[in-house]
């Protein structure tokens, strides 16, 4: 019996892993002659590792989900023009493999824009120096360099046997993102481009269908598709008869910003408009972006954006279920897969059962019918379907597999709500524990170059880190008194010092990104030095020609009673990076690089690396670093960068965005771990503590 129970267990995994052709008509994607209502969630490899990566597959399995779709990261991939990194967390076919085994589909959206919150949105900076090009239009120089990499993906996955056309798991490819909505600004490039784009990806010969997600004029044979809250409701549909509705993002929550509060969507709504989709626009995939956002490693959140991503999806940051959303989700899932058969064979028809109430049928004959009952009222309804009463409560929509009995309602939640919780394990306060070494305010005798002119910020520094000095020496002659130094730019912080002293710091925000900066100074007579300190928070990653946007300072003038000096055009230093970068002082080689001392040496001063070591956590529950006691900066764990913080930057209740950073367990050793922060402003390391991460139910 155990090996008959056995042999099922291996035929139906490699009926879904084998999954053969994929086609499509006007209902839905067909795989291996069968037309299929999928269900799929975004998780993205470079935002969680390798060792998450079965656990997180295995519960978005046991949530009822069919497909993994995830981007393809070309700067992760591509750091350095033809030198190439498909190693740790970028190991995108070993990430393919694991969803794979696990008998689940992939949806591979290969871009290579990606936007996705994700610095420049997902390319490469090198890109930008490439003469001549201007990115996403009909332009030789991107177009060659976009085909060489979008070719080489594919080549990559063929090479592995991974399209479903080889028996592999990937049944969808999708070509550029969301390009509709900066095409009119590339005017007669824009269309152009569309079409070579869906000519390129077709011509590579995956044996899968392409699409193209918010793009109405999708050329065939790609698919539009939708992406946002409502598709339901906003989606202009399929724009041929013979294509299926796909939903290819729908936004569980939304991506958060430091200085701002997070999106808080219920599992309710959610599920009502999951079936408004399915119901009014025959939709037969619906992906949930994200089903487990993950962590914004290092630098590559884009501008503003905070290290945690889409942490309120159904599994959050850590990979731990967030109740009642993954569990609601669950059984809408079922729910619709008992209504497969009359979704995708029946014939639709819908009718009114009240002013805000609308019954949505599939009946193939008398024996396979499936009905939607929705309620757009905020009320509870009572109507009559079939001479059968129901009761539908506010906002609703109510699913009958046979026609004739609920088996879910997306308003009615019978799951339990999870509340997760933090324990600190670990007090970092020993002083004696503690060093901290000062970066030190650059003069124009620290700059690696001098130009007549203010620069733009990633056009010198590459985008390879956050910081740049603008330095000026300014001879001051003058009986002037309060004096101001003006500083206009458009960079996201601005941390200014004249003669080595702190004069004060602006700082941006997502709504509003630039800075100008307006602080009284004090100058003695003869010559003075002035450090400006410019940080990006991130790159963009959207809008049209990325690769024209300025960054960086782009005037600086000191303003007196009497007159105003503009400085912009004067002779500026510029220095790339700080210091600890530079001599890479968060890793232990590095650390040994510089002389530590007593953190009490730098109280209350700024531009601080502070730096101990602690001991891994007991147990397997999820670590995270507690980091409400300091400003804003880096942090660093055993060498890997854990992400950018800004505890300063707080939100219009009174509190920051982010306290708790993510550390994986796999960053950590059983002992001895080096822990290292960058501290652009002030704050007090001995506060700092490591926490472990769990969920009870209620």
């Amino acid at each position: 019996m155990k090996v008959m129970k056995m042999m099922t267990v291996v035929m139906l995994f490699m009926v879904v892993v084998m999954a053969g052709d994929v086609t499509y008509d006007g209902k839905s994607l067909i795989i291996n002659g069968s037309r299929r209502i999928l269900f799929s969630g975004s998780i993205h490899y470079p935002r969680s590792t390798p060792e998450m990566w079965p656990f997180l597959i295995s519960q978005a399995k046991e949530g009822g989900l069919d497909v993994i779709q995830t981007y393809v990261f070309w700067n992760v991939h591509e750091p350095i023009q033809g030198q190439f990194n498909f190693q740790g967390r970028y190991d995108l076919v070993r990430f393919i493999k694991e969803i794979r085994d696990q008998g689940l589909y992939v949806s591979l959206r290969i871009g290579p824009f990606i936007e996705s919150e994700w610095k420049y949105g997902g390319f490469p900076f090198w890109l930008h120096d490439i003469p001549g090009i201007v990115f996403r239009s009909d332009n030789e120089p991107f177009k060659f360099q976009m085909q060489k990499f979008v070719s080489m993906i594919v080549n990559m996955m063929k090479s592995e046997g991974l399209y479903a056309s080889q028996g592999g798991p990937i049944i969808l490819s999708q070509i550029e993102n969301e390009y509709q909505n900066v095409e009119g600004a590339f005017h007669e490039k824009g269309p152009p481009y569309v079409k070579w784009a869906a000519s390129m990806a077709t011509s590579l010969n995956t044996g899968v269908p392409w699409i193209m997600c918010k793009q109405d004029d999708a050329p065939d044979p790609l698919i539009n598709t939708c992406n946002g809250l409502r598709c339901g409701e906003t989606f202009v549909g399929p724009n041929r008869p013979y294509k299926p509705a796909l939903w290819t993002e729908n936004w569980v929550s939304l991506y958060q910003v430091f200085g701002g509060e997070p999106y808080k969507r219920s599992a309710q709504d959610i599920a009502f408009h999951v079936a408004v989709f399915i119901a009014k626009m025959n939709g037969s995939f619906v992906n949930y972006y994200m089903y487990h956002g993950g962590t914004n490693f290092g630098r590559f959140a884009s501008a503003y954006v905070i290290t945690s991503y889409y942490d309120e999806a159904p599994l959050d940051e850590y990979g731990l279920i967030r109740q009642p959303k993954w569990g609601h989700l669950k059984d809408l899932h079922a729910a619709v897969k008992q209504s497969s058969e009359a979704l995708l064979s029946g014939k639709p028809t819908s009718f009114s059962l009240g002013q805000a109430q609308q019954a949505y049928v599939f009946q193939a004959n008398s024996e396979i019918c499936a009905a939607f009952l929705m309620n757009n009222d905020s009320r509870q309804a009572s109507v009559e379907f079939q001479n059968v009463k129901y009761e539908l409560p506010g906002k609703s929509i109510s699913i009958l597999p046979d026609c004739r009995n609920v088996v879910f309602n997306t308003a009615t939640v019978k799951v339990q709500v999870g509340v997760r919780s933090s324990r600190v394990v670990l007090h970092l306060n020993d002083v004696q524990n503690w060093g901290a070494f000062s970066d030190g305010v650059s003069d124009i005798t620290d700059a690696s170059f001098t130009q007549q002119s203010l620069l733009e910020q990633l056009n010198v520094t590459k985008d390879e880190t956050d910081y740049l000095w603008y330095i000026t020496s300014y001879n001051f002659a003058s009986d002037d008194d309060k004096l101001v130094l003006w500083v206009n730019s458009t960079a996201h912080v601005l941390h200014a010092f004249v003669n080595d002293e702190f004069v004060g710091s602006q700082h941006g925000s997502h709504k509003s990104p630039g800075v100008t900066f307006e602080k009284p100074i004090s100058l003695k007579n003869g010559e003075n030095d002035i450090s400006l300190l410019s940080v990006m928070v991130g790159s963009p990653d959207s809008g049209a020609y990325l690769e024209h946007r300025v960054l960086g300072l782009r005037q600086v003038k000191i303003r007196g009673n009497k007159s105003v000096r503009d400085l912009s055009n004067q002779v500026w230093g510029y220095k790339i990076g700080l210091q600890g970068e530079n001599t890479e002082i968060y890793t232990k080689e590095g650390s040994e690089k510089v002389e530590w001392k007593s953190i009490d040496t730098f109280a209350h001063q700024r531009l601080i690396w502070y730096k101990t070591t602690f001991d891994a956590p007991s147990g397997k529950d999820p670590v995270a670093v507690n980091l409400g006691s300091m400003g804003k900066g880096e942090v660093w764990i055993n060498g890997e960068n854990i992400g950018r913080y800004w505890i300063s930057f707080q939100t219009p209740n009174g509190h920051p965005s982010q306290t708790l950073y993510h550390i994986p367990r796999s960053f950590l050793k059983p002992s001895g771990n080096l822990l290292v922060l960058f501290e652009e402003e002030v704050g007090n390391p001995t506060e700092i503590t490591l926490e472990t991460i769990s969920v009870a139910n209620v």
